[in-house]
């Protein structure tokens, strides 16, 4: 069984747009190369973002906080074998932070058994699993081994973004910067 990983560290090509309640310039970044070293042939569609494989999605028009309400992504690899068989593993490695991992590789979703001619597609039909998730045990149990496919993109959770601002209180500080 091949195994895509899409590990998603909650990132799209250099895209600009403007801010509509702002008028502010919305730049879409690549992430650095120590961050991209999960970028393997993945494609991760979001409806306002488009492909946020690679990225790290902007705080501007709300991106980061809407995300984290937005039903599953379209997940695409261009790269799979048609009579194979795929499993997908969406996770945050460092939640709720970079700085502070606790709940690391926290699972966000789990589909086996997708059809390597479906998730070459876009298509994400298999077996949608819930169950509490230790990722390497996962791997190790079912005796696999490095990813046919992966991406990340990165965002910095919302709340702790400088422009957030709690309801009823002044400024906020963020909590953690980004590395």
């Amino acid at each position: 069984m091949r195994l895509a990983v899409a590990a998603l560290f909650l990132g799209l090509t250099m895209v600009i747009t403007r801010d509509e309640e702002e008028g502010d310039l919305c730049l879409y970044e690549a992430l650095s190369d120590t961050d991209a070293v999960l970028c393997k042939g993945l494609e991760v569609f979001y409806p306002e973002l488009g492909n946020v494989g690679c990225m790290f999605v902007p705080d501007c028009n709300n991106y980061r906080q809407k995300i984290t309400h937005w039903a599953e992504p379209i997940v695409k690899f261009p790269g799979a074998l048609e009579g194979a068989t795929y499993i997908l593993v969406m996770v945050d490695p460092d939640a709720p932070s970079r700085s502070s991992p606790k709940a690391q590789f926290w699972r966000h979703w789990l589909v086996t058994d997708i059809k390597g001619i479906d998730i070459k597609k876009g298509k994400v039909q298999g077996q949608e699993l819930s169950r509490s998730w230790k990722m390497d045990k996962f791997l190790n149990r079912f005796h696999l081994s490095e990813p046919e496919a992966s991406t990340q993109f990165m965002t910095q959770n919302y709340q702790d973004s400088p422009n957030y601002q709690t309801p009823g209180a002044g400024s906020s500080e963020p909590k953690d910067k980004p590395k």
